[in-house]
C-alpha cells in the first residue's frame, strides 16, 4: 500500500509518501516539504497568529492534494510541539478540520520520543542492544532509552532549536552573554533528567535523529546525503565542542554556507549545537551515530504493525 505521513512540526510541514506493507521496510516514494516555521508564527500570548493559521491551512491543503496526486491510500497526520503548546491549539485544530478535512492529532512529547525510539530500534535492530536516542526538533528535545521496541524511559524537554533561537539568541551573530545564558539554561534542563536514565545503566549504542544532528555531523566531516542512507555517519563530542565557538562567531549567512546546512535552518544551528553538546556531555556520550529514520518513520511503522498480515489497503484519509 502507499501511505502518506503528514508531519506538522515546529519548523516544517512535511508529507512523506512511502510504499509499505507489514513486515517490509517502508520505501520512500515522494517528499513534499514546506518550511513555514510555525513556532515563530505566535503572538505575545503564545497563540498562533491569524496569518499563521491561514498559512497552515494553505500548506496542509497543498499537502493533501500532493498525497492524492501520488495515490496515497491513507494519510497519517500529526502535529508536534508548536501546535501542542499553542494557547489557541483547539481553535487552530478546529479550523484545520473544517477547511482541509484533516483531523490533526497532536502527539504528546512522550509519544514523539517513543515513536522516534521505535524507528531507531527498527533501523539498527536487536543487535544494537540498549539504545539511547536523542532527537532535537524545532520545539523540543526528546530523549529515550531502552532495550526493547518501547523505551524504558523517555522525556520531552522544551529545548528545540527554533524555540531557543527565538527566545534566547536575538543577535546575528548572537551576543556572548546570551549564548552563555542559553548554555546554562540548556544544561540545567537536561541535568534534571539524567538520573532517570542512569539507573538503567550505560547504553550499548547512542544514536541521534533530526535535521539538527545531521547538519552538525555533516559540518564535522560526515558523509553528505548524496552518498546514501547506508553510509555510517558519526558525531563526536570533541568535534562538536570545537564547532560550537566557531558557530557562535558566525552570522546566519556564514552558517548557511557550511556544507550540508540549509538556509532555512542556519539561524537555529548554534542553539541546536548547544543542546547537542549539553546532552552528550551530561549523558557521558563521546560519540553517537546518526539514524536516518525518525518520528515520521516511527508513525508509519506503528501503523503497519496494526494492519492485518497480508493487508494491502487502508481506510481513506
Amino acid at each position: 500500500m502507499r501511505l502518506g505521513v503528514l508531519d506538522v512540526g515546529s519548523n516544517t510541514v512535511h508529507l512523506l509518501v512511502v510504499d509499505a506493507h507489514p513486515g517490509a521496510r517502508p520505501q520512500p516514494a515522494h517528499s513534499h516539504k514546506v518550511e513555514m516555521r510555525l513556532a515563530e508564527l505566535l503572538d505575545e500570548h503564545g497563540a498562533v497568529t491569524p496569518e499563521g493559521v491561514e498559512r497552515l491551512i494553505s500548506v496542509i491543503n497543498d499537502a493533501v492534494q500532493a498525497a492524492e496526486d501520488k495515490g496515497c491510500e491513507d494519510v497519517l497526520p500529526f502535529a508536534t510541539s508548536a501546535v501542542r503548546e499553542a494557547t489557541n491549539a483547539d481553535a487552530v485544530l478546529g479550523r484545520v478540520k473544517a477547511e482541509t478535512g484533516v483531523d490533526l492529532p497532536v502527539l504528546s512529547g512522550d509519544d514523539e520520543a517513543r515513536l522516534t525510539f521505535l524507528a531507531a530500534r527498527r533501523w539498527f535492530g536487536w543487535s544494537a542492544g540498549k539504545l539511547l536516542v536523542l532527537d532535537i526538533g524545532g520545539g523540543s528535545l526528546e530523549i529515550a532509552y531502552g532495550i526493547d521496541e518501547d523505551p524504558d524511559a523517555c522525556v520531552s524537554l522544551p529545548l528545540g532549536a527554533g524555540r531557543l533561537t527565538a527566545g534566547w539568541l536575538p543577535g546575528d551573530p548572537p551576543d556572548a552573554l546570551d549564548i552563555r545564558a542559553l548554555r546554562r539554561h540548556v544544561r540545567a534542563e537536561i541535568a534534571r533528567t539524567v538520573g532517570e536514565f542512569s539507573r538503567f545503566g550505560a547504553p550499548d549504542h547512542v544514536v541521534a535523529t533530526s535535521k539538527t544532528f545531521k547538519q552538525l555531523a555533516r559540518i564535522a566531516g560526515a558523509a553528505r546525503s548524496g552518498e546514501g542512507l547506508y553510509v555510517q555517519r558519526d558525531l563526536t563530542r570533541q568535534s562538536l565542542e570545537e564547532w560550537v565557538p566557531r558557530l557562535a562567531a558566525m552570522t546566519t549567512a556564514q552558517r548557511s554556507a557550511l556544507p550540508g546546512v540549509s538556509e532555512g535552518r542556519a539561524n537555529q544551528l548554534l542553539a541546536g549545537a548547544l543542546v547537542a553538546e549539553g546532552a552528550m556531555d551530561l549523558f557521558g556520550v563521546e560519540q553517537l551515530e546518526i539514524c536516518p529514520w525518525a518520528l515520521r518513520e516511527g508513525v508509519i511503522l506503528r501503523r503497519l504493525d496494526h494492519l492485518p498480515t497480508g493487508s494491502g489497503s487502508g481506510a481513506g484519509s
